[in-house]
């Protein structure tokens, strides 16, 4: 295998091994804030989630910055528990509600950069050149990710076009199972810190 094949799919894997469900999880909830219609704020969305993500796994895996992974962890279900929780707050989409969910969707990228990168650090060595590497890992990120919504934006539309469930039922159905899950992951791993 090359560079390009190990890197990349090293990347892939991570993100869609059903161990890392904390992930799938979360970009799963970024999936169904916006309807299909409004595809490009769902783009955005994501995009901002992979700014945050990008820029703490790299300054993680130079050793720039750290934070012990038990914390991390935590704080990765934490960020499922506050999405899941605002996708059953109604609100309107306004454009400024929007720009702070996109500022939001940054910061707790930011915090699951931290939890990427210590996948990626066991596969590093110690002498070895990382920004190449480091590019291809979040290239396979990226590809992961993009197949997870891609996953949830057609059973959604299953939902909606063909099982004819309103969206917001939809959207909040998900998101009362999402937020099930978080607090028990949460609560086993704010109790593991301790």
């Amino acid at each position: 295998m090359n560079d390009f094949e190990i890197w990349f799919t090293s990347g892939l894997k991570h993100i869609l091994d059903l161990q890392g469900y904390d992930h799938i999880l979360f970009v799963a909830l970024l999936s169904i804030t916006f309807p299909v219609k409004e595809w490009k704020k769902l783009f955005m969305l994501v995009t901002a989630f992979t700014i945050g993500h990008s820029l703490t796994l790299a300054l993680s895996v130079l050793n720039i910055i750290f934070i012990p992974q038990k914390c991390i962890e935590c704080l990765i279900a934490f960020t499922i528990l506050i999405t899941a929780i605002s996708q059953l707050i109604p609100t309107k989409n306004t454009p400024k509600r929007v720009m702070y969910i996109y500022l939001i969707i940054c910061i707790f990228g930011l915090i699951h950069g931290m939890g990427f990168s210590y996948a990626l650090k066991s596969l590093l060595g110690h002498n070895m050149s990382i920004v190449w590497p480091l590019f291809l890992f979040n290239v396979g990120l990226e590809a992961g990710q993009l197949i997870i919504v891609a996953i949830i934006i057609l059973f959604s539309l299953f939902l909606v076009r063909f099982i004819k469930m309103p969206f917001t039922i939809m959207q909040k159905s998900f998101s009362i199972i999402f937020l099930i899950f978080a607090i028990v992951i949460f609560t086993d791993r704010l109790i593991n810190i301790f």
